[in-house]
């Protein structure tokens, strides 16, 4: 390959929001930023059992924006395949890291396992992707770096980790290559976050990797969507049924945790119970107690809310709870109804019309989440088709990605016009609204790069 070129792979969230993976070839050095699972329609579930289009085995280095599935979720297959390069995160992307992938990995083996007993899978043996001796493997690759700082990966080639609000740990990366700066946004946060400080902005960007998961889309304010959960889980009580909250076990489980304590100490919800189903969840919130640099919650605060809610570990626990009738708000994973522990609920609680579930986050095309808020009324738990008739309610004020105008105002102090702007992680919809967006305000050059595509850049 010649020297003063840098070849593009768009291996994932090309074309959709999930399977992040871009492929940096600089001729000497083969960089990936980010390595997520595809989540959603079964197709794109489907290429996670493909070996992409490229030499695993050749990948020099990857370079992590955070830790939610969807960027870090293929790592231990992509190791089964033959890498053996450093992984490079912030020190609390690691930990979620190594949180989300030994919770996937155990959830695959117990799935597996359990097609294997009742006979509903299409395949024999029915096999996880990955497992935990896959995650043990995966590790010690593992380098953190702190944020804001140069880090030299090779001659002429660094990069630098900004912080992004998100979820913790989550960044920006600003790649420097022969002098050419390549910026990939990551997933980037809210301006006001209750949990979480304002993203970085970058002030230069030569080529631009730009996330359009919201793109074309407003949320209102926290502030806003506070009385509605308040109105929620009052009438849903009321009815004499249950809360319940399929909820991504990083930052979004600790942020309606934070919202149910407070509603509740200000006398604005009833005493009753309330549980965190997830051991990845509370896992996460011991890692908020180690990591106070990066959020905005107290100790004591932190320390009140956990002694409230009900952090459930065990399996048992789980299936006692499922079949208690009593009211009761339970966040559970996972968001988006991919998997987790929620399905455990919905199998027995599902046919209750007193019940109400409550999304607070992207429901990406071809879940079940997504199915739920389309209008349908089964839902298939299992291997088996259980009847849905519980209330099903979104709040979008509560996302933990920036909305329309958030994107565009990240991108508001760079001083450069980029050579090229990519928009990625994005619906169709999305990455299009967003895409003229950033025409209309900034008259830069935008794509909407298809997946597998290898676009080139001159340095």
């Amino acid at each position: 390959m010649k020297e003063n070129v840098v070849k593009i792979h768009f291996l994932g969230a090309a074309g959709t929001v999930t399977g992040s993976k871009y492929l940096l070839d600089t001729g000497d050095r083969k960089i990936l930023i980010d390595c997520g699972l595809f989540q959603g329609l079964k197709e794109l579930r489907n290429l996670n059992w493909e070996y992409p289009p490229i030499d695993v085995s050749s990948i020099d280095m990857i370079l992590l924006t955070h830790g939610h599935m969807d960027h870090t979720g293929h790592l231990p297959r992509l190791v089964r395949q033959g890498f053996n390069g450093p992984i490079y995160g912030t020190y609390p992307t690691l930990d979620i890291a190594k949180i989300i992938l030994s919770d996937s990995a155990r959830i695959q083996e117990q799935e597996a396992e359990r097609a294997n007993k009742e006979g509903y899978s299409k395949h024999s043996p029915a096999e996880p992707l990955y497992n935990l001796k896959d995650v043990e493997e995966t590790i010690p690759h593992f380098r953190g770096v702190p944020p804001s700082q140069w880090l030299p990966l090779a001659k002429d080639i660094k990069a630098r980790f900004q912080y992004n609000g998100h979820i913790i740990g989550a960044t920006s990366i600003e790649l420097d290559i022969k002098g050419k700066r390549f910026v990939f946004s990551g997933d980037i946060g809210r301006t006001n976050d209750l949990l979480l400080f304002p993203p970085i902005r970058p002030k230069r960007a030569d080529v631009l990797f730009m996330e359009s998961t919201y793109g074309g889309r407003f949320h209102p304010e926290e502030e806003e969507a506070i009385p509605l959960i308040e109105n929620l889980v009052n009438d849903t009580i009321q009815r004499g049924g249950s809360l319940f909250i399929p909820s991504f076990s990083v930052e979004r489980a600790q942020l309606m945790m934070l919202i149910f304590w407070r509603l509740l100490k200000e006398n604005k919800i009833p005493k009753i119970p309330m549980i965190m189903d997830s051991p990845m969840g509370a896992s996460v919130l011991e890692l908020f107690h180690r990591t106070r640099d990066w959020h905005k919650l107290e100790k004591h605060e932190c320390d009140e809310m956990c002694s409230y809610f009900k952090v459930v570990s065990s399996y048992r626990e789980t299936m006692e709870l499922r079949t208690d009738h009593t009211p009761k708000i339970v966040i559970a994973g996972s968001g988006m109804l991919t998997g987790g522990r929620m399905l455990n609920y919905l199998e027995t609680q599902a046919q209750n019309p007193a019940n109400t579930l409550l999304f607070v986050g992207y429901q990406a095309e071809g879940t079940r989440g997504r199915k739920l808020l389309e209008g349908h009324k089964r839902l298939k738990v299992y291997g088996k088709e259980v009847s849905f008739d519980m209330q099903v309610e979104e709040i979008e004020g509560l996302s933990a990605h920036g909305d329309h105008a958030e994107l565009l105002d990240w991108l508001s102090e760079i001083q450069n016009r980029p050579e090229q702007t990519f928009i990625v992680h994005g619906e169709q919809e999305g990455a299009l609204a967003l895409k003229s967006g950033i025409e209309e305000r900034f008259s830069w050059d935008c794509a909407i790069p298809e997946l597998y595509a290898i676009k080139e850049i001159t340095i």
